[in-house]
């Protein structure tokens, strides 16, 4: 089996980076900022750290995507060959389509706040009363969800790429072709069995 170290280590670092930065901003950036002096310096600080940071997020994703193209390219045969490989894929593209899909949609909400800059606010998803316009209030409110949604699929991300690597021990990959290959033989005796009856039952018809 061929080496994808290129693919795989750019699979695993925009992951990490993708999953590690966002749980950071919402457990530290978001509640941190509400230790500024007044409203309008946490909207600031909050606004500021997240603009900073989606550059780099994004630069994340990206080297995740070549990485798992990468990587399915590398592992054509084995997604063919090994039973169970090909519906762990199926899964991870599940995962990893509404990863991008939450992210995207929070930079969007991100942006409605960040264009009020030092817009007053409790902290990076918490409203500050009746100061808050009502269109920060609504993205605050949607961004409070997702702040941890992104997380949370990127970590199952990372446990389904656990469990892949776990797939291609040298045990799991015999089991897998083995299946397969049991599959296959299983489906052809049905075939041979069909075809059997038809010529039986044309042959009877005669």
């Amino acid at each position: 089996m061929a080496r994808n170290t290129l693919s795989r280590s750019l699979h695993d670092l925009g992951l990490a980076a993708w999953f590690g930065g966002t749980l950071a901003n919402a457990v530290a950036l978001n509640p941190a900022s509400a230790e500024a002096t007044t409203a309008n310096d946490v909207g600031a600080v909050a606004n500021t750290g997240w603009d900073r940071w989606t550059p780099v997020n994004a630069a994340a994703i990206g080297v995740h995507l070549v990485g798992s193209l990468g990587q399915l390219r590398g592992n054509g045969a084995r997604i063919a060959g090994q039973r169970g490989v090909g519906s762990m894929v199926a899964l991870k593209t599940g995962l990893t389509v509404a990863a991008a899909a939450a992210t995207a949609y929070s930079r969007i909400l991100g942006r409605k706040v960040s264009e009020h800059h030092d817009v007053p606010v409790e902290s990076g998803t918490e409203p500050l009363a009746a100061e808050t316009p009502q269109d920060v209030v609504k993205a605050q409110q949607q961004l409070a969800v997702l702040q941890w949604a992104v997380p949370a699929l990127t970590s199952a991300l990372v446990v389904v790429s656990a469990f892949a690597g776990e797939q291609q021990r040298a045990s799991e990959a015999s089991k897998g072709l083995l299946g397969r290959l049991g599959d296959t033989r299983m489906l052809a005796s049905g075939a041979g069995v069909a075809a059997s009856v038809k010529k039986a039952v044309s042959t009877a018809r005669r």
